[in-house]
């Protein structure tokens, strides 16, 4: 089966899309429930998550942990459920912090901008210069936020396996375009796909479990269970790093092996 992400701007209709996929397919759907499983489980004000998500990049750097931290315990979450697999996910960045599997079906719901107006004039009974406002500052932020991390811009078609414009198309519509497209043999999961989301979240796991130390320099890899750290710290600090890993080891049993490396550049498809 696959795993889907739906990117989507606020009123496009992503959101619904998004659950009758789930409910059509039998899948779990997921988007704040991911903060909620973070907050938890890293003990994170819940608050500070959705500000990490939502909120430009300037007002994320002044945070103790920053944007790169907040981000590690999201995606380490996300991870985690995309593991069990049959999943839709409609939050910010999905294909973005899933990255690299190659199972997962990427979508884009765009919608006319009066329209989107509109809903937004009828949900928080605003005038249409305001909802207007409000909807391109919204946008503005989701597009610098993600050029701010990943270096693209998240209009770029490219970015996505299908993108659909809710116009003259239906909910309904959409739908059926995107369960027919998680049914192709590209999207089915298979037993390399399964281990490099196990993989992905066992490092994904790790780093969040080493975020106090620092994020920016640290990236995890894992191949088989054999996890790789990655840090620009000088070999002093690199070595009070692999102290702290050794309990980590333990109370892990998905790692065979951990090595740390000093100096070397972080390899593209770490976490």
């Amino acid at each position: 089966m696959a795993i889907i992400t739906i990117s989507r701007g606020s009123y496009s209709k992503g959101r619904e899309v998004a659950e009758k996929v789930a409910q059509r397919m039998g899948y779990q759907v997921l988007s704040r429930d991911v903060l909620l499983e973070a907050s938890e489980q890293f003990h994170i004000p819940e608050v500070k998550l959705v500000r990490a998500i939502h909120d430009a990049p300037s007002v994320l750097e002044r945070f103790t942990h920053g944007k790169y931290c907040y981000l590690t315990f999201i995606r380490a979450a996300l991870a985690e459920r995309a593991v069990q697999d049959n999943l839709v996910y409609h939050g910010l960045a999905g294909h973005l912090l899933l990255k690299g599997v190659p199972h997962v079906l990427k979508v884009r719901i765009i919608a006319d901008l009066e329209a989107r107006v509109a809903a937004e004039m009828k949900r928080e009974n605003l005038s249409q210069g305001q909802a207007r406002a409000l909807l391109l500052k919204d946008d503005a932020e989701r597009r610098k936020w993600t050029q701010s991390l990943y270096g693209v811009d998240p209009w770029d078609a490219s970015l996505y396996d299908l993108v659909i414009h809710v116009d003259q198309l239906t909910v309904d519509d959409a739908v059926d375009f995107i369960v027919q497209a998680a049914g192709k043999e590209c999207f089915k999961s298979t037993p390399e796909a399964q281990q490099k989301i196990q993989d992905m979240a066992l490092a994904c796991r790790v780093k969040a479990a080493l975020a106090e130390d620092d994020c920016v320099d640290l990236a995890v890899t894992s191949e088989f269970g054999n996890v790789l750290v990655y840090t620009k710290q000088d070999d002093r600090r690199a070595h009070r790093l692999e102290e702290k890993l050794k309990p980590l080891a333990k109370r892990l049993p998905e790692i065979n092996h951990l090595e740390v490396h000093t100096g070397q550049p972080f390899p593209p498809e770490a976490c």
